[in-house]
């Protein structure tokens, strides 16, 4: 009985530090949401993700929006357009930047204004080719409506899980 108990002991120690490894396999940096005005119910929230692995961003949610959605801005035609996307690719070793007139995660139907210096919480759901998928947690600071992206600044990995 106490080498079941301990066999299914080490199993279960083994998969909890697999699930552990698998959650830091993605760099987030310079991470940050736009802030809003008064009556404002859109906003974007910005980023430069790594994966250590081939992976792919399926969805984003915050508490702070009702909906949140994946998007692109892409020339159509001489006309720029924004667009809801069903997933994003993450190539393995490549920064792919989420950025203002690019890929951007579109926080929708706003509860609140979000103001420069608060923060925002946003989960991503990440999916590997092996199919596995993980929720990487962050806190976004709010940075002012005109900001732009600074470059270099990492996001800290203790905000992930």
């Amino acid at each position: 009985m106490k080498k079941i108990f301990r066999h299914s002991l080490l199993v279960a120690l083994s998969v909890a530090s697999l699930g552990a490894w698998a959650q830091s396999r993605l760099k987030v940096e310079d991470a940050w949401v736009r802030g809003t005005v008064a009556q404002q119910k859109a906003t974007g929230a910005f980023m430069r993700l790594t994966a250590e692995r081939d992976s792919r961003l399926l969805a984003a949610r915050s508490p702070v929006a009702g909906v949140v959605e994946i998007h692109e801005m892409a020339l159509n035609d001489g006309i720029m357009r924004m667009r809801a996307i069903p997933g994003l690719a993450l190539p393995a070793g490549k920064t792919v930047e989420l950025k203002p007139g690019g890929y951007h995660v579109m926080l929708l139907d706003l509860k609140a204004p979000v103001n420069a210096g608060q923060q925002v919480p946003l989960t991503l759901l990440l999916e590997g080719q092996d199919g596995q998928r993980e929720q990487v947690e962050l806190q976004l600071p709010v940075r002012a409506l005109n900001a732009q992206p600074m470059h270099g600044q990492p996001h800290s990995p203790a905000h992930m899980r």
